[in-house]
This record gives structure tokens, sequence and C-alpha cells, in this order.
């Protein structure tokens, strides 16, 4: 069996810059390019473009949020952090009930929707609602994903995959610490409550 070995320095810019080149090349013919307009996909959802402006209806200031989120709150949704899989509280919780965002209070899944992924987050098959969330281009780590946000703030919640179950075939995959989850006949926290008599639902 013949091995072949390539050597490269990354050190040199020139042989650095074409390395880069040649990775997201390789990544845009597995996923695709962007064209710079919302791309369709994902059941009929629009994904947005990376850097799309978005008015969300709720919208404060990052030291707004610092005071209303705790810091692990606060570097989930507002800096698009990951929490490690399997330590979430709600990775394998199964009890009847809604959950909302942290960020908000707006309802986002139900738990009639969610599966056992194995993958370490909570993982649903739908949202609660076609408008619950927001769907945005992430290519961060030279890979091409896709986030999901809420739509009443534009948190981040995690991403969503095309290797779910039926009848969608998607898994959203979101940090446990960007949801509040209230079990059914259970009386909402005060967040949850004030998004419903604003909003209505």
């Amino acid at each position: 069996m013949l091995r072949l070995e390539l050597k490269v320095n990354l050190r040199d810019p020139g042989i650095f810059v074409i390395a880069l080149t040649l990775i997201a090349g390789v990544s845009g013919m597995l996923y695709g390019q962007s064209g710079g307009e919302d791309q369709p996909g994902l059941n009929g959802m629009k994904i947005l473009p990376k850097n799309a402006e978005v008015d969300f209806p709720i919208n404060q200031s990052e030291g707004e949020w610092q005071e209303c989120l705790t810091p692990s709150q606060y570097g989930i949704l507002r800096e698009k952090g990951t929490e490690r899989a399997f330590t979430g509280k709600y990775d394998k919780l199964y009890q009847e009930g809604i959950y909302y965002s942290a960020a908000t209070g707006q309802p986002l899944f139900s738990s009639e929707d969610k599966f056992h992924s194995g993958t370490g987050w909570p993982s649903f098959y739908k949202t609660i609602s076609a408008d619950a969330v927001v769907l945005r281009e992430d290519n961060s780590l030279f890979i091409k994903r896709v986030e999901v946000l809420d739509s009443s703030s534009g948190s981040h919640l995690g991403h969503v995959f095309e290797d779910g179950p039926e009848p969608t075939g998607l898994r959203y995959c979101i940090n446990s610490t960007a949801l509040i989850f209230v079990p059914e006949g259970a009386e909402p926290p005060p967040i949850v409550k004030e998004y419903l008599a604003k909003h209505g639902r």
C-alpha cells in the first residue's frame, strides 16, 4: 500500500491562506454556497444570511441583557455559547409541558415534539409554532450550520440539523440554559406570564 504524506508549513502566511481557501472550498461543495439572500430549506423555512439584520420585537442593549440574565444564560443566549454535552438539565427530561425562551418567556417547543437524540442536548423535531424561531446561517469553525434564534429577541438557542425523526426529519439541538420548562398544569414564572399577557400566546 502506497502512503503519501503532505507536509505544509502553516506558519508561511501564503500557505496558510491557501489552506483556508481549500477548506472553505470543500465546505462549500459539501454544504452549498450562500448567495447572500434568504436560502430556502428545512421544510420551507427561510434561512437568513449570517449577517442579515433583523428587527426583533424585543430589543435591549447588551447591558440590559446582562442585568436580567444569569452569567450562564447570557453566555448562551447573547454570546452564542454552547453548554457541554450531557450537562443540561433538560437533556433527559420527558415530562409533559412547554419549553419557553429563558430570554423572553416566548413559547418555543412542546414536550410532545421532544425526542431522545443521544447527542447530549434537548432535541425537538419541530417548534411549537411556525414563527417561534428564526433560522440563520452559521459558518463558524469552517462548518456550515443553521443557527436557531428565538423570534422575539434574536437570542441564540442552538442549531438545527436534518438528521431528526419523521415527520419533519429535523433535529432542533437546543441548549438547556436557553430554555425554561413549565410542566403541564404548573404556574408559569413571571417572565412567561408577562410575555403571554403582552403577546397573547
